[in-house]
This record gives structure tokens, sequence and C-alpha cells, in this order.
């Protein structure tokens, strides 16, 4: 008996040992959601690939995508994604699935954003009444689409006064628990927002303008700069996230039965399989 378990478990070590294996940089955001959980195993089962992910914000995935220190990242920054390509650092930009972006708070909601008509002018109410606002601060994809909103919306924010402009430098999850803390407004996408156990007072304050639309896209890593990417496991990988059956998963998956992410994989941006 002795001996046939350890037959299985050196068949198994090898197997193991002997599988493909990839680097992607994904999103603290996409990370926070759980759905990760669920496409991995599924992942090696069908394609006999383990994918370690790097969780980290959009800009240092894009800044590990330059360094070819991973063969492709999944981010949600559609211009820095868009530059990313055009620089040649990636083959290509493939949308995957969406969700959108939502303004949290307490739930006295003391800037009075519930009842604006535009994103924009809930933060002018932000910021006109000083009430405290938790950034991510991290060049996050999130980050970077609060600071467009606040631009968008004629307040600049790089001058706010740090006693209710306050800047976590956090990924989504502790951002959100600095924002509970505090009694702050913060921007989440939805997904971490769903998945976040501690909202303790926090509710969603303003939601469904079409600014705060969030696409998740994949971006394989050029061989051309890095030649030793693992460029055919990042194809391998993209064809499954757009094949019928991920798709299908990524638009099952639900928390609390609220769906987190819509997919949307197009074929418009990939070039043929090499």
């Amino acid at each position: 008996m002795i001996r046939l378990i350890s037959l299985i478990a050196a068949l198994i070590w090898s197997a193991a040992a002997h599988a493909d294996q990839m680097r992607l940089a994904v999103t603290t955001s996409f990370h926070n959601s759980g759905l990760a959980d669920i496409l991995l195993p599924e992942i090696q089962a069908d394609l006999g690939l383990q994918v370690q992910l790097l969780v980290v914000g959009t800009g240092q995935a894009l800044r590990l995508g330059r360094a070819g220190d991973v063969d492709a990242i999944l981010v949600h920054s559609r211009a820095a994604e868009e530059a990313f390509v055009a620089e040649g650092y990636g083959t290509h930009r493939r949308e995957i699935m969406y969700n959108d972006f939502v303004l949290v708070g307490p739930a006295g909601d003391p800037a009075a954003v519930g009842p604006q008509s535009a994103i924009g002018n809930a933060l002018r109410r932000i910021a006109e009444t000083q009430a405290i606002f938790v950034s991510r601060g991290d060049d996050s994809g999130t980050h970077r689409r609060e600071l467009s909103l606040w631009a968008s919306a004629g307040i600049g924010i790089d001058t706010a006064d740090p006693a209710w402009y306050r800047a976590a430098g956090a990924g989504m999850g502790a951002t959100l628990n600095v924002a509970s803390g505090m009694g702050g407004y913060v921007l989440t996408d939805r997904a971490s927002w769903l998945n976040f156990a501690n909202k303790d007072g926090l509710t969603i304050l303003f939601q469904g303008d079409p600014a705060l639309f969030n696409q998740y896209a994949y971006l394989p890593v050029d061989p051309a700069q890095h030649a030793h990417v693992k460029h055919r496991l990042a194809q391998k990988l993209e064809g499954w996230l757009v094949s019928p059956k991920a798709q299908a998963m990524i638009g099952a998956y639900e928390i609390g039965g609220q769906r987190l992410f819509t997919p949307n994989a197009t074929d418009a941006d990939a070039p043929a399989e090499g």
C-alpha cells in the first residue's frame, strides 16, 4: 500500500513538473472578484496549462509586460493598453469581458451624490463639500479611471486638500477597508464590491453612467521584443478565454445572485495563431 501511494504521488509530481506553465499579470480587481478561482482549474484541466498569476495594478502589469517578466497581461485601461501594443510590447489587444465602476460611500450620503444625474456632478459634490474620498492611488486601472473622471469634471485633484482626498496606495480590497473605516467615498469596480465582505455602513450611491463602463482585455507580450516569453502558451490561453465554454463560465459567475462580469470576446483585434 505504501508503495502504491508513493507511486501515485510520484506520478502526480511528475505530471505537475512537466505541465506547461506561463505567467499572467492580472489586476487586483479581477483577482478580488474570485473569478480566477473558477477559471484556473478548468484551464489546467482543458489545456494542461498552469497559469501563474501576478496580481498587481494595471500600471505595474504593463511594466511587467514591457520588461518581459510575464507572458501576457489581463488589465482594464484601454488607452494604456493601446499604447502598449502601439509601442510594440503587445502583439494585440483582445476584449474578454466587462463590468462597471460604482461610487460607494456612507449610507447617510453627506455629499448628496445619490441624486446627481452624472458621475461628474457626483464628484463635484464631494469636492465642494470636502467629504472624505479614498483613492487607490496606486496607478491601477481603477485609479487611472478615477483620475480621468475628476479631470472630466473639471476638478484638479492633484492639488486637492489631503484632509479630504486620501490616497491609500493599495489594492481595491484594502482601499475599500480604508473607506469603510473612515466613512469615506470610493470608486470601485462592481466585482470587487460584490465580493467585499466588510461593507460596514457603505453602500452603492451612484451607478449607471456610461462613463463608468469597465472593459477588461487580454494582451500577449510580443516575442519580437522578448524572445523568451511563452507566446504559444499565451495564444492557447487566449483561445480558451474566448471559447464558448469560458465565455459561458464568465457570464454565469455570480455573487448573491448578481453577475460580476459580462463576456464580450471579439475577433476584431486577434491575429491568426502562428
